[in-house]
């Protein structure tokens, strides 16, 4: 990576975590499609994990009166049974899977008949999700919109949502951590060192920019715009991911 990569990462850290700060979710997609162009799937996983993980976590401080602890302690339960099975299958993508894995999702999602799409506050459903997004974590490199499925029929506030998220997805992305980066210990093929904390600072600059929006927008606005722009992002992944198996 050369000096113009690292700026154009540095530059896509605070674009998506500002992105991210207003909408709960989209920015990790933008952001791991960047991070894929210029590294292989375990650094770029690794750098992805902590940078959101930087992100989330301080949004998650910033919101933190409107996290609903009753959601995240099921999610997080899920997501530590999963987690350790896929440690036992120690699957590592490709980075056409992980395109159209990324690029699909969200159409999947707007098939699926409104009256089977989850619900986050029904009974057992944080820890089926804590699982779902594990394993889509894993095998597909982020999951958000799945993530974002099980929030739209709640009685919840965009506030909440973005919190509530936050707390989940700082978890999901130290789980990420962990996975990849023994895959990418064993390769010998780590990003430099200054490079996280480059990210995690920048980070914190776009989710705290974010904050300011969020605080001024409403609700309808909120999810109409969510919407178009995960499906606009997943239809660009999914060409990318067909050009690259093509290859």
């Amino acid at each position: 990576m050369g000096m113009a990569a690292f700026a154009l990462v540095g530059a896509s850290v605070v674009f998506t975590s500002f992105l991210s700060g207003i909408f709960g979710m989209a920015g990790g997609l933008v952001l791991l499609g960047i991070l894929l162009l210029l590294l292989d799937v375990a650094p770029a996983m690794m750098l992805f994990g902590v940078t959101q993980l930087a992100a989330n976590g301080w949004r998650a401080i910033l919101w933190r009166r409107f996290i609903r602890w009753d959601i995240f302690r099921g999610y997080a339960a899920g997501s530590l049974v999963f987690f350790g099975l896929m440690k036992l299958v120690a699957f590592l993508p490709d980075k056409g899977f992980v395109y159209l894995g990324l690029g699909l999702m969200p159409f999947a999602v707007e098939v699926l008949p409104h009256h089977y799409r989850p619900h986050i506050e029904r009974r057992f459903a944080p820890f089926l999700c804590g699982g779902l997004i594990m394993v889509l974590q894993l095998l597909a490199g982020a999951a958000g919109n799945v993530l974002d499925v099980f929030f739209q029929k709640s009685s919840l506030d965009r506030k909440t949502v973005v919190a509530t998220k936050a707390a989940t997805q700082t978890l999901a992305h130290f789980l990420r951590i962990l996975y990849f980066g023994s895959f990418a210990l064993i390769e010998g093929d780590l990003p430099p060192l200054w490079l996280f904390g480059a990210c995690i600072i920048l980070a914190f600059l776009g989710t705290s920019l974010a904050a300011r929006v969020l605080e001024r927008w409403h609700d309808e606005g909120f999810r109409k715009w969510s919407r178009i722009l995960i499906l606009s992002i997943s239809a660009v992944y999914i060409v990318r991911g067909i050009w690259l198996l093509a290859q």
